[in-house]
C-alpha cells in the first residue's frame, strides 16, 4: 500500500508542483537565511567595534583635564562594567600618556603595550582572543586601550543572527502549506474534468465543455473533444459497415439457400447440376466478400502503410500483371507505359500490390473480352501517378464522386461485385497520403488514377 502511495505521487502533478515550487522556496530561504545571517553577524560586529570607538573616545575626553583622578577613577569604572553577558559585554580598557606610561587600567584588561598603532587588531593574550582599539588625543598627550573578548562578540554577533533567521524559519512550513492549497485549488478544474469523464457512459460521446477550464489545460480538452469526434466516426463507420455487411451477406446467403433447395428437389440432373453449379459461384462470390471485408478490417485500424521503403515500379507492375496473365479472358490485352528510368516509391510493397491488383480485377471484370488495359505511370517532381485504364463503358457521371464509398455500386457494377474493390483502393491510397481519382475518358472507356504517390526523392 505505500508503495502503491508513493508511486501515485511521483505521478501526482499537484505533488511534482509542490516539491518543484518546495526546492525552490527551500533554495530561496537558504541563501536568503545564509545572506541575512552574515549580515546580521557583520553588523553585530559593526555595532560593537563602534561601542570601543565611543568609549575610547569618551575616556579620551575624561581624561584630558583629569589625570591626578585618574586612579580613583579607574576603580569607579570597574564597578560598572557589567556582568559578562552577550548583550553588554563587558569592556576592558587602559589609559596612559603619550610616551607609553600607564596611568590606569582595568582589573582584567590585557597586559600590552599602549603604544600601539591607532586602529583596530584582534590579539591573543594567555589563550584568550581580544578585540583591540588602540585610540590616541587630538594633542598626542594620552593614549587609550580599550578591549573586548572576542568569544563574547562571537556569541552576541551569532545571538542577534538567530534572531534576525527565526522568523524565516517559522514562516517557511505556513508558506509551504499556503503553495500546497493554493495548488490544490488551481488543479480543481482538471479534477472536476477527471470526474466528468470517468462518470461518462460508453456511448456519452459529447464534447467537453471548455468554460472554466485554465488556459494550460485547453489544449488537452480540445485533444479529448478531437478524439471523440474520431471515435464516433469510427463508431459511425463500424455501425454502417456491420449494416452494409450484414445485407451484403444475405443476398449471396439467401440465393445459396435458393440454388441448395433446388439442387434437393429437382429430379432432373441437368437441372440439379446447374443448381450446384450456382451453388459454387455464390460460395466463391462469398468468399471474395468476406476476403474483402477483412481486408478492410485490417487496413481501417491503420494510420500509416505497416512497412515504408523504397519500391521498384516496374517489379511490382510485372509481378501484378504475371499473378492475372493467366486469367486473361479472350485476347484482352494488358499494355504498361512507363518512363525509361523510373524513380521508386515510397510505401508498402503489399498493399500496393493489393490496390493494382484490384484496379486490374475491375478493368477485367467491366470491359470486353478483347480489350486493352493499359497501365502508365508518370512521374513529376517528388510524386507519382499510377493509373489504370480501360475501354469498357464507364460509370455515369453523377456516380464519379461516390467511387470509393463502401458497397457502391453505379453502371455495370451494379449488378455485379461487392462494391468494396475499389473502396480497398482508397483506404491503401490514403495510408500512402495519395488519393484515388477517376474519370471517364473523353473517346470511351474509364482510367482510376493512384495520384501523388511519393517518390524516395520527394
Amino acid at each position: 500500500m505505500t508503495s502503491a502511495i508513493s508511486h501515485d505521487r511521483i505521478h501526482s502533478l499537484r505533488w511534482r508542483l509542490l516539491a518543484a515550487i518546495g526546492a525552490v522556496v527551500m533554495t530561496t530561504w537558504l541563501l536568503t537565511g545564509w545572506f541575512s545571517y552574515t549580515k546580521a553577524q557583520h553588523e553585530a560586529e559593526e555595532l560593537m567595534d563602534g561601542s570601543l570607538a565611543q568609549t575610547a573616545r569618551m575616556l579620551l575626553a575624561i581624561i584630558h583635564d583629569n589625570e591626578d583622578d585618574l586612579v580613583e577613577l579607574a576603580g569607579r569604572l570597574a564597578t560598572v562594567r557589567g556582568a559578562e553577558d552577550i548583550y553588554e559585554p563587558p569592556l576592558e580598557f587602559q589609559i596612559g600618556r603619550g610616551d607609553g606610561s600607564i596611568l590606569a587600567r582595568s582589573p582584567d584588561a590585557p597586559e600590552l603595550p599602549i603604544l600601539g598603532v591607532a586602529g583596530y587588531s584582534d590579539i591573543i593574550r594567555h589563550d584568550e582572543s581580544w578585540r583591540l582599539l588602540n585610540a590616541v588625543s587630538d594633542d598626542g598627550l594620552y593614549r587609550v586601550q580599550v578591549a573586548q573578548s572576542i568569544n563574547l562578540r562571537d556569541r552576541a554577533a551569532l545571538e542577534v543572527a538567530i534572531q534576525t533567521l527565526l522568523p524565516l524559519v517559522l514562516i517557511v512550513p505556513v508558506l509551504i502549506l499556503f503553495i500546497y492549497l493554493s495548488i490544490k485549488r488551481a488543479l480543481r478544474p482538471l479534477e472536476r474534468l477527471a470526474g466528468e469523464v470517468s462518470a461518462r457512459t460508453p456511448d456519452n460521446l459529447a464534447a467537453l465543455p471548455e468554460q472554466r477550464i485554465p488556459t494550460e489545460a485547453q489544449p488537452l480538452v480540445k485533444a479529448i473533444n478531437r478524439l471523440f469526434v474520431r471515435v464516433g466516426r469510427t463508431l459511425d463507420n463500424e455501425r454502417r459497415f456491420t449494416a452494409d455487411a450484414a445485407h451484403e451477406l444475405r443476398t449471396p446467403l439467401a440465393a445459396l439457400k435458393v440454388q441448395a433447395q433446388v439442387a434437393l428437389l429437382s429430379g432432373d440432373t441437368p437441372a440439379r447440376e446447374r443448381a450446384l453449379q450456382q451453388i459454387g459461384l455464390g460460395v466463391d462470390r462469398a468468399g471474395h466478400l468476406i476476403d474483402q471485408l477483412l481486408r478492410l478490417a485490417r487496413l481501417d485500424p491503420l494510420n500509416a502503410p505497416p512497412e515504408n521503403q523504397a519500391i521498384d515500379p516496374r517489379r511490382l507492375i510485372d509481378d501484378c500483371v504475371a499473378a492475372i496473365a493467366q486469367a486473361l479472358p479472350g485476347s484482352t490485352r494488358i499494355h504498361v507505359e512507363l518512363p525509361e528510368t523510373p524513380r521508386a516509391i515510397m510505401g508498402d510493397a503489399s498493399l500496393l500490390d493489393i490496390a493494382l491488383r484490384n484496379l486490374l480485377d475491375n478493368a477485367l471484370r467491366y470491359t470486353p473480352s478483347d480489350s486493352t488495359i493499359r497501365i502508365s505511370l508518370r512521374q513529376s517532381g517528388t510524386s507519382s501517378h499510377l493509373q489504370v485504364s480501360d475501354n469498357g463503358p464507364g460509370v455515369p457521371a453523377s456516380a464519379l464522386e461516390r467511387l470509393g464509398e463502401r458497397f457502391f455500386r453505379a453502371g455495370q457494377a451494379a449488378g455485379n461485385g461487392n462494391g468494396l474493390g475499389l473502396a480497398i483502393v482508397a483506404r491503401i491510397a490514403e495510408l500512402h497520403g495519395a488519393r484515388l481519382a477517376a474519370e471517364n475518358l473523353p473517346g470511351g472507356g474509364f482510367s482510376v488514377t493512384l495520384q501523388n504517390l511519393r517518390n524516395t526523392d520527394g
